[in-house]
């Protein structure tokens, strides 16, 4: 037997997410606040990851101190947009996620040795899954009242030395936070039918 179906979204909230939310280059001057990106951290870790692993890891860089010693690492597309931008988040992933599985996952006790001895499954269930948290930080950001400017082109290794050295953390890709003044954004871009992209089997 199961519960009642949960309510969709209404439409207002479908836009806020998805229809009207856009990529933002360009950011107001008003700060994110300390307890805005705690909120947003409370949505993000309640998101699906493979066996609860939880692998993603996140810096948000807000200092002058910080933007400092990103900016040896953007490339001169994104470098001024970040730097300006109130909130960077260096997205990344722990390669040793599956150490916090007896916490995480505690009704399989045997869990970690699922993935301990292969390299290759504990990176790969790393990345994706903290690829995972990276667009639950997306939705929640813009869930939270804020806009996000999602980016690569950056320099993967000057980011890990400058942030990650001495860890088993590593860089995916950066979201710049903020609360977006609407300068410098593109038009809308296409986008697919159901059809050209998907099929039901």
């Amino acid at each position: 037997m199961t519960g009642p179906h949960r309510a969709p979204l209404d439409d207002a909230s479908l836009d806020t997410l998805f229809r009207t939310a856009r990529t933002h280059n360009s950011f107001s001057a008003e700060p994110v606040s300390e307890t805005t990106l705690r909120a947003l951290f409370e949505l993000v870790k309640m998101g699906p990851t493979s066996a609860n692993g939880l692998p993603g890891r996140f810096v948000f860089v807000t200092s002058e101190e910080g933007k400092a010693k990103l900016a040896p690492a953007l490339s001169s597309a994104n470098r001024d947009k970040t730097l300006k931008a109130p909130v960077t988040v260096i997205v990344g992933h722990d390669l040793r996620w599956l150490d916090n599985l007896p916490r995480f996952f505690p009704h399989a006790p045997t869990a970690k040795s699922w993935f301990e001895g292969n390299d290759a499954a504990i990176e790969e269930t790393a990345f994706r899954n903290g690829t995972l948290m990276g667009g639950y930080l997306i939705l929640a950001a813009r869930s939270l009242g804020l806009d996000c400017g999602p980016m690569s082109g950056f320099d993967k290794a000057k980011i890990d030395e400058a942030f990650f050295e001495g860890t088993t953390f590593r860089t995916n890709f950066l979201v710049n936070l903020g609360y977006g003044d609407g300068q410098n954004m593109f038009e809308r871009l296409p986008r697919p039918d159901f059809d050209e992209f998907c099929r039901i089997a």
